[in-house]
Formats: C-alpha cells, structure tokens, sequence
C-alpha cells in the first residue's frame, strides 16, 4: 500500500487544507447549499501573464491575501497534462460555487539525500523547507483558470445519502494544469473578487509519486467485486449509499476484457471530502442511460463498509492513495480513461461514450 494509506482512513483531501486554514471571515462569493451550475472557466486574460516572473512575485502583485480555502481535490499527478481539481471554501467550511480562480505553478529544487540527511532526519526536514521556500523563487508557469463543474442530478437520482448531508459537495473546481517535470511543485491561486485578485498557497502537488496507479494505456488489474449474490441480498454490505445503488450487478472479473466497464471506488457514507455521495449519484443517472452498454460496478473503500477495518483489498490492487475514482476499461480490458476526484454528469457522459464508441 502507498504509505499515504498506511492509516485506516483515507485522506480527507478537502478538510485537510481547511483544518490547516484557521479561523476568519470572509466578505466575497456565495457558499454552496443549493443546485449550482456548471461555468466555464474565465479566459486567461483575466489573469495576470506570468512574463518570466516568479511565483512569489505572482503572488505578492494580487491586491490581497485571500481569506477563502483553495483545497486540492486530487493527489496522483503525473509528468505533462493533467486534470487538477480542487474546491473553493470559507473558513466556516461553507462551499463557494461562483468564484473566479486561476493556478499557477512553480517546480520546488530538488534535494539530494546524503548521508545524515536520511529521510525523516530532522536535516532532511529542513532542507525540503527551505526548497518549497526556494520554489517561490523560480519562474511561474500559468496561469490556468479553472472551469465549475456541477455535481447536480436530477431529483431521482439524488440518494438519502447525499441529500441528508449539509456538506455533501454540490461542485467541483477543475482546470487543466501542465507539469513539465517529476517532482514537487508550488501551487498559487489567484482568486478574482470584484474588481480585485487575491491569492493564497495550495499545498504542493507530488508529481509522479503515485506511480502504481493504473494509467490510461495500461491493462486493467483484475479483481472480483462483490455482488448481490455474495451477500445474501444484503445490499448494505456492498454499499454504503442510501438507498444502495445498482451498480453491483456483475463481478468485475466477469465481464473485464468482455464489454466496458465504468468502475468507480467511492464510499458514500464515509467520504470525509463529501464528494462520495455526489459522484456514485452521478454514476447511477449516468448508467441509466447507458444501462447495457457497458458495465457499471460500485466498489466501496473499506473492509465490512468500516473504517477502524482497513481498505479492501481491490482498492490495494489499484494502489490508491485517495477517493474516489473513476476508470473506464474497455473490452479489451485497457483503460481508457481515469478521473481522480470529483466529477459531473456531463463529464462522465463524455467518458461513456468514448469507451463504449457510442
């Protein structure tokens, strides 16, 4: 397992970055609660060019440090493109659905383990610090304003399980976000309130440390997943949505390298980042119309549905550092496509209809 899943929870990649935020108030955009739209992103020119500068000098031009929480959505990027979710909080923890954000990134300098500078030494410590300090220096690359994906279904696809959650996510943030290198890199968002920018530091993303995780391209692993039948029709073994959903029909096993397959690893009831419930939501509207074109499997996170138990094992064989996701295999058993994080109808739409060739 990723030591990042050494614990018997998942990180809570949302509350994280909110717990570490503090206290304050905030006086711009509205939280979330209601049904929010999907936006596409402001264009770039609303943002300031980076022209050589560096990622400090990115940040200190913005009018203000920004009181809101920009939340990394994702942990596994890989060298090159990738799709960067994240969410956008006020420190109660309220969701902001309509704020205009851009990132921008910067690659922390590498540091060279010697001697006593073994990982966890207390000198090793202190020089990763002073490289993600040092990685304010270096140039910029950006910026890459972000789309506002909704998470909205309709009314009969919305499970107890979301609804009764005050919290449960009602968007997502996504842009697109080129990472040249392996490697730690600095992230910086520009938030665009009124007729000013202000900014604050995400935490860094790792890129290429999760190098388990099945890409597309690769063969698929194979597991079995649980159906009905191996729980005597007890669904809430399988599930922890409520009510269960019906993406549990077939055994992955079965059908892998036979028909698509959209397998999504999602724990309604024990998602802390509160996008679980949201996304299997998404998925059983999304397989209602795709029914017998492909095969929709539900895989829940943890051992007996509960957390003090440990991941199950087929979320180990995927080697996953986070929830959920998202793989869509096709009938030669090769995935085709894979979203770490959140993600709407019309997103996992387009992804169904590439795997199956509808």
């Amino acid at each position: 397992m990723p030591r990042r899943l050494a614990t018997s929870a998942f990180l809570c990649l949302f509350v994280a970055a909110l717990i570490a935020a503090g206290c304050g108030s905030s006086d711009s955009s509205t939280s979330g609660g209601g049904t929010a739209a999907s936006k596409p992103a402001p264009p770039k020119s609303a943002f300031p060019k980076t022209e050589g500068r560096t990622l400090r000098e990115i940040v200190k031009a913005a009018d203000s440090h920004s009181e809101l929480v920009v939340s990394p959505a994702a942990l596994a990027f890989y060298k090159g493109e990738n799709r960067y979710p994240f969410g956008v909080f006020h420190a109660d923890r309220s969701q902001v659905d309509d704020a205009k954000v851009a990132l921008y990134v910067a690659r922390v300098p590498h540091v060279e383990p010697n001697g006593e500078e073994a990982p966890g030494n207390g000198k090793k410590k202190g020089a990763v610090a002073r490289a993600r300090t040092e990685a304010l220096e270096q140039p910029a690359k950006g910026p890459y304003p972000a789309a506002i994906e909704s998470l909205a279904t309709e009314p009969a696809y919305r499970a107890q399980t979301t609804a009764s959650d005050p919290n449960a996510a009602t968007i997502v943030y996504t842009t697109d976000v080129d990472f040249p290198s392996n490697g730690e890199w600095r992230v910086a968002a520009l938030i665009k309130q009124g007729n000013e920018t202000a900014a604050t530091l995400l935490p860094s993303a790792s890129v290429g440390e999760f190098k388990g995780v099945p890409k597309v391209g690769e063969k698929a692993p194979t597991i079995h997943t649980p159906t009905p039948a191996d729980v005597g029709g007890d669904l809430s073994k399988i599930t922890t949505r409520i009510p269960p959903d019906t993406q549990n029909r077939v055994d992955y096993a079965d059908v892998l390298g036979k028909e698509p397959i959209l397998l999504l690893f999602a724990t309604p009831q024990f998602c802390q980042s509160r996008v679980c419930g949201p996304v299997v939501d998404v998925a059983e509207q999304v397989k209602d119309q795709f029914d017998d074109k492909a095969a929709f499997i539900h895989m829940e996170i943890y051992n007996d549905n509960d957390p003090s138990k440990g991941v199950r094992p087929q979320v180990r064989a995927f080697h996953l550092p986070s929830e959920p996701w998202l793989f869509a295999i096709n009938r030669k058993g090769v995935v085709q496509a894979v979203v770490e994080g959140a993600f709407g109808v019309e997103r996992m739409t387009k992804i169904v209809e590439k795997v199956t060739g509808e």
